[in-house]
């Protein structure tokens, strides 16, 4: 005989399974009717100076979030970009070597009560709000004066060179969601490395 389950006595699926379910359905439904967006990270400039014997970093990157990135920002799952920088050495004879790294790490997550969009700078804690992802995004691909590496921690009379890159970082995420996000392409957002000379 069956016995339906009291209502009360039915749990909640957790918020990772109600994601998963959410992302799942969203991908079929993209696929269908072909209106899925690419995703695309791209470092359009950046360029160093001394300002007072330290090496600042000025940049503009190219964020676009993918159809399925955005789905997942407002479905309650927080991105994090990072920006991957690396000091380098020259050296003649030998193969160059990485003297340096910075890694600047930010959460976006989107806020469905206020409908604002959150950007937090995890290296140095702070916080800022937009009304808009356009405007959210365009102020994390505007770097400007981001202390980079002392000139006194260089060799003098070495040439070095300078390489940055920005991706999203799906390490921090619940096993489940990390192979998802392996078998779906359009998490595997990662800009080409943009390098340049250090001036000196």
């Amino acid at each position: 005989m069956f016995c339906p389950i009291p209502i009360a006595h039915l749990k909640p699926l957790p918020r990772i399974a109600l994601l998963l379910i959410a992302l799942l359905t969203l991908g079929t439904s993209l696929a269908q009717e072909g209106v899925e967006r690419e995703g695309y990270f791209e470092v359009r400039s950046a360029s160093t100076e001394s300002v007072s014997g330290v090496h600042t970093l000025d940049a503009r990157l190219q964020l676009v979030l993918s159809s399925e990135g955005l789905a997942a920002l407002e479905s309650g799952v927080t991105l994090t970009i990072e920006m991957q920088m690396q000091v380098i050495r020259v050296k003649r004879f030998l193969v160059d070597s990485v003297d340096a790294e910075l890694t600047i790490r930010h959460e976006l997550e989107f806020r469905p009560l206020s409908q604002r969009y959150i950007v937090k700078n995890l290296n140095s804690g702070d916080q800022d709000s937009f009304a808009t992802l356009y405007s959210a995004l365009n102020s994390l691909g505007r770097v400007q004066g981001l202390p980079v590496i002392d000139d006194e921690l260089l060799e003098p009379d070495r040439e070095y060179r300078l390489r940055l890159r920005a991706m999203l970082n799906t390490q921090q995420y619940p096993a489940p969601l990390r192979l998802l996000f392996f078998w779906r392409g359009q998490w595997q957002l990662q800009s080409e490395w943009y390098e340049w000379l250090l001036e000196r």
